[in-house]
């Protein structure tokens, strides 16, 4: 829930972010001191490595001074009191994200872009043996048809992998 994805004026908005924050927010209230916010931020070295530099290339804007306030929360969550897990790569998956989720290994992905970071944290965490639920009504991707087609992969995954709403995780408890 990164600004990038939020402003207006950004290379990276999406549409559907603003739509997504009451019900992130409820999801984020809900879970309690169980929530983790993850950013995307950009490498430390210069060039970046392998592949990650031609996005670069392609993305000078991340790189430019000033730029690390497109990587910040935005309200209501960067005043939460939570832990925040940066990583240079879409996916957030990795041992510092599976600590995080204790000994019963499942997490609950929201957020944004579907078909990016989200999809790439679900697939690896299901590969690691980890139970995902993805939250559908919480997610929002780049596109619509995007964001569809990111849900219809993951759904594939039956048995390690769910997609859920905002109220069914919250009648789960």
């Amino acid at each position: 829930m990164q600004r990038v994805f939020a402003d207006a004026d950004s290379p990276w908005v999406v549409p559907g972010y603003a739509w997504i924050v009451p019900a992130v927010e409820r999801l984020v209230d809900a879970f309690g001191d169980r929530v983790v916010f993850t950013r995307f931020v950009p490498f430390d070295e210069s060039p970046a490595p392998g592949s990650w530099a031609e996005y670069y290339d392609a993305n000078a804007f991340f790189l430019r001074p000033g730029a690390e306030e497109l990587t910040h929360l935005t309200e209501p969550f960067a005043s939460r009191d939570v832990p925040v897990l940066d990583a240079p790569t879409f996916g957030k998956h990795g041992p510092r994200l599976e600590a995080l989720a204790g000994p019963q290994r499942e997490i609950v992905l929201c957020g944004v872009a579907t078909e990016c970071c989200v999809i790439s944290t679900a697939l690896p965490a299901v590969d690691a043996g980890m139970r995902v639920r993805v939250v559908r009504d919480a997610c929002a991707g780049a596109t619509p048809k995007g964001h569809d087609a990111a849900l219809a992969v993951m759904a594939g995954y039956e048995g390690q992998l769910s997609i859920t709403t905002v109220e069914e995780e919250l009648a789960s408890g």
